[in-house]
């Protein structure tokens, strides 16, 4: 299944991708998809359902998170080398973990907002995932059976709140609006395999990351394993893996984000982002 949430923000609405790629409401089943809504039992009642028996929905409504709201929003840094080696910093020996404001979510086609005060706005496609069920101490074999799906996450990242001053990670990953996530939810039966598959960023057009997964230091199963070895991981949970190179903290010289700028983001199967960059009102 693709599933995904549709309308206006604050009003989405449940639905799924049909194989023609058009979107059918889920409203007669299910209230929204929720951190309840992904748990196993949910995702088996809703993949029984015929998507031609569902409403079909008109026009091209605006695309939300595929997940209503999230309890933890986790992110890795420094998971590919090449990318740890554009930033400056050693190949990490085990995952760095940050975590990222649950209320920086949005849509994957929304607007990217710089805040106020910002001066180093950069991007960064990642693969992510959304947990299915409590995990707690699990081994890396049994990782792939506690995530719901996967999808597409833009880490927005204000380099300055992050590594300057006193620095923090979480202070440049938390804003409103650095969390694109979407545009559905793919579930694991059709995805060829989470840990071979091809990522690219286009900003203005422009190439600015190419990567694929299977360069990941840590894999999906490392990652989920290692992170319910320190925590108890929920459905709904949302982890973003990492990130290729191509940042713009990383170019020579480095250069981010202006009001305008379009970022173009796809993910192998998982289908694509777009955003626009403006100044806060």
């Amino acid at each position: 299944m693709r599933l995904l949430r549709y309308g206006p923000a604050g009003q989405e609405r449940p639905a799924l991708l049909d194989n023609n790629n058009q979107i059918r409401d889920l409203t007669g089943h299910i209230d929204d998809l929720s951190a309840a809504a992904y748990s196993q039992a949910e995702m088996q009642r809703l993949a029984k359902l015929d998507p031609q028996n569902l409403p079909l929905v008109e026009g091209t409504p605006r695309i939300g998170s595929p997940i209503s709201k999230t309890g933890h929003f986790i992110a890795i840094g420094l998971n590919y080398a090449d990318h740890a080696a554009e930033s400056g910093m050693p190949i990490p020996a085990e995952p760095i973990l940050f975590t990222k404001a649950p209320s920086s979510l949005c849509g994957p086609n929304d607007a990217v907002v710089i805040p106020k005060g910002s001066k180093k706005l950069d991007w960064e496609i990642e693969l992510a995932v959304i947990i299915s069920k409590p995990a707690y101490q699990i081994t890396e074999a049994d990782a792939l059976e506690y995530i719901a799906g996967y999808t597409i996450c833009n880490d927005i990242s204000e380099r300055h709140w992050q590594i300057e001053g006193t620095g923090q990670w979480t202070k440049g990953k938390s804003a409103p609006t650095f969390g694109p996530l979407g545009p559905y939810l793919v579930t694991p039966d059709e995805v060829r395999n989470p840990e071979n598959l091809a990522l690219e960023l286009r900003l203005n057009g422009k190439l600015q990351q190419s990567g694929n997964t299977a360069n990941m230091i840590f894999s999906v199963r490392q990652i989920v394993a290692y992170l319910s070895g320190i925590m108890q991981l929920e459905p709904g949970d949302i982890i973003t893996t990492g990130t290729p190179p191509g940042v713009g903290m990383g170019a020579k010289p480095p250069f981010y984000l202006k009001p305008d700028d379009e970022m173009v983001l796809t993910i192998e199967g998982l289908g694509r982002q777009h955003q626009t960059v403006a100044a806060q009102a």
